[in-house]
């Protein structure tokens, strides 16, 4: 391994310059302890929504309203208002004047140049031997990329006119003449940097053949994040947000009841991420935990905590609980049919179903003439979900229910008895199992409950499974 770190800046986080300056990029080190480190920046936060959509509510941004319009007004419209506020930020990031302008032109140039791009390409599709939609998931890449190259540029001017040596690296391919494999992508942009004197400031997005929104969508920044990680075989990767790993989310339990983690493992990190509470994406995590590089995930304002230390082969000292996570607004489908037994392959076809529309499942259980996935999508997609069974199942039952998911999860849960007390704990505050799951692996134990009862249960089996063991969780030094 390397002496260098490689760390992500979150987007939450790069909105508040003075914390990242001051907590993650500075902080009490000397000046030769600066360096030996790369930045991997978000956009600042809500950047990304105005470009693509609002991840929690929708809204349309420059995106989907491209690839919804035969118009080129709100489009265009959506990119003014973008093109104002990031000049509006640049204004609040830049106490100087001649500073601020620079930056102001840089964005004025990659908007314009979107701008002029998508006016071309709707030109083009007018034309009926072209079609838009084969072209939308590059037009979705460029706009994404336009979030992280603003903040990664301002990041490096603002360093430089600090008197550090910072060094932007572009990975959006913006003018490329040739657009590489992820991996050569990313030797070629660190091949020539001399980390114990330079520090590199690198956008979260990447260009390249395989096309990381394919994939990944929102997700890209920290695939991007993970193979610098690997490709450099950095000693450490650390993610830095705006809250800790808790043993459960602050805003549902009681701030005074939650304990940050001190460690854990991947496999843990896995089971947060199937939850939507992703610590890190799956798939960005597989090569870090095979190259062995532990992740350690530390809250921007608490710089003195260490964090969450993330390792492959961690496993509690004692066998517990480390923390009670959950989804609401998920739908549980069902169908029954007695035809199914004896039957195989009745899983696979349902499963071919939700891949269809992109449907991602939580979890599922079965028994001899019923399966019931568990999944993440919204109400119009469940019932063309449903439509497409009742063709595939003509005679089975099919029926959907909103429901939420609670888990308690860790790294070693092998205790005897705590399905047992967990379900009592349920039961004792009124709160009805609608299902339940635990696999062998003793990593989780997911309880299906109603939406209604979701906070409650949380607090519920916080409250019993870990609050009387808080003291036992470690913290680790940096």
């Amino acid at each position: 391994m390397s002496d260098h770190t490689v760390e992500k800046i979150g987007g939450t986080s790069m909105a508040d310059f003075a914390a990242v300056r001051d907590n993650i990029i500075l902080g009490n080190r000397t000046e030769e302890e600066i360096y030996n480190r790369i930045f991997v920046v978000s956009a600042y936060s809500g950047v990304t929504d105005r470009l693509l959509e609002h991840k929690k509510t929708g809204d349309a941004g420059v995106y989907a309203l491209f690839s919804h319009s035969d118009s080129d007004w709100a489009w265009g419209d959506e990119l003014t208002k973008l093109s104002k506020f990031l000049c509006e930020i640049n204004d609040e990031l830049f106490g100087d004047e001649l500073l601020s302008q620079q930056a102001d032109q840089f964005i004025a140039e990659r908007i314009e140049g979107v701008r002029n791009c998508l006016l071309d390409l709707q030109r083009l599709c007018s034309y009926g031997h072209f079609q838009l939609e084969d072209h939308l998931l590059t037009v979705r890449e460029m706009l994404a990329g336009i979030g992280e190259a603003h903040s990664a540029f301002n990041t490096t001017l603002l360093l430089q006119n600090a008197g550090y040596n910072a060094r932007l690296v572009d990975l959006t391919g913006w003018r490329d003449s040739e657009t590489l494999p992820l991996d050569e992508k990313i030797t070629q942009a660190f091949d020539k940097l001399d980390l114990s004197r330079e520090l590199a400031i690198v956008t979260g997005y990447t260009q390249c053949q395989e096309g990381l929104m394919r994939t990944f969508d929102r997700g890209y920044s920290e695939m991007t994040f993970s193979r610098i990680a690997c490709l450099t075989e950095a000693r450490e990767a650390v993610i830095h947000k705006e809250y800790h790993l808790s043993s459960a989310d602050p805003k549902i339990v009681d701030e005074e009841k939650v304990v940050p983690l001190g460690r854990t493992n991947y496999d843990v990190a896995d089971q947060l991420a199937n939850l939507g509470m992703e610590a890190i994406h799956p798939r960005a995590a597989k090569g870090m935990r095979q190259a062995d590089i532990p992740l350690r995930l530390k809250n921007t304002f608490e710089p003195e905590h260490t964090g969450t230390l993330i390792t492959r082969d961690y496993v509690s000292e004692k066998p517990q609980v480390e923390i009670v996570a959950g989804k609401k607004h998920v739908f549980g489908i069902e169908v029954f049919d007695q035809d199914m037994l004896g039957e195989p392959g009745a899983d696979r076809k349902f499963l071919e179903i939700l891949s269809r529309f992109s449907v991602h499942f939580i979890s599922k259980d079965t028994n001899a003439n019923t399966i019931t996935h568990y999944v993440d999508a919204t109400l119009r997609t469940i019932k063309r979900v449903v439509k497409a069974l009742e063709e595939v199942f003509p005679s089975a039952e099919i029926s959907t229910r909103k429901v939420a998911i609670v888990s308690a999860i860790g790294s070693d849960m092998q205790v005897p008895g705590l399905l047992a007390t967990a379900v009592t704990a349920l039961h004792e505050e009124e709160i009805g199992v609608l299902a339940m799951h635990q696999c062998m692996r003793q990593v989780d134990i997911q309880f299906i409950v109603e939406e209604s009862d979701f906070e409650r249960a949380i607090s519920t089996l916080h409250g019993k499974l870990i609050e009387p063991h808080k003291h036992e969780y470690a913290i680790v030094a940096a």
